[in-house]
């Protein structure tokens, strides 16, 4: 039987990189080893959804004005759908796939408007109501919070 060897120094490294950066998740693998680190979001960070702002370094205040306002505003929205869960927001079944729906298409409730990845599983979003898509709030490979608004149906 071998014997897991802990690289606390990587795990201490990747969890300054996780504080510097906002983020909620980091995976480093290597050969047969991987090292993930996960810590819990606090109630402001799911909020502030640091990691669209840190995608964009190059213009953090207008990647910054909207984008806080926006979940705050809309996660009240009659017609939001908001995530369920922590995870990656996909908006179609694989990259080479056109998305699962488009704004201005009509939807059926229980129709798939999109996926969240979490833990290695493909969680389908459905929509809680018919209507039409209005708005699409997130894009593909999009980091997701619990409650974020991921689109608007009316």
């Amino acid at each position: 039987m071998s014997q897991m060897l802990v690289d606390a120094d990587a795990i201490r490294a990747l969890a300054n990189i996780l504080n510097d950066t906002g983020l909620t998740e980091i995976e480093v693998s290597e050969k047969d080893s991987r090292i993930r680190v996960v810590r819990a979001a606090a109630p402001v960070a799911a909020q502030a959804v640091a990691p669209v702002a840190v995608a964009t370094p190059a213009a953090p205040a207008p990647a910054a004005t909207p984008v806080p306002t926006a979940p705050a505003d809309l996660s009240k929205h009659p017609g939001a759908v908001n995530s369920p869960m922590v995870g990656i927001a996909y908006l179609a079944p694989d990259p080479s796939s056109p998305p699962f729906v488009a704004v201005g298409q009509t939807v059926a409730a229980g129709q798939t408007l999109l996926l969240i990845e979490a833990m290695k599983t493909f969680n389908q979003i459905k929509a809680p109501k018919g209507g039409t898509l209005k708005q699409v709030l997130v894009t593909s490979g999009d980091p997701v919070e619990f409650g974020q608004p991921l689109v608007i149906v009316e």
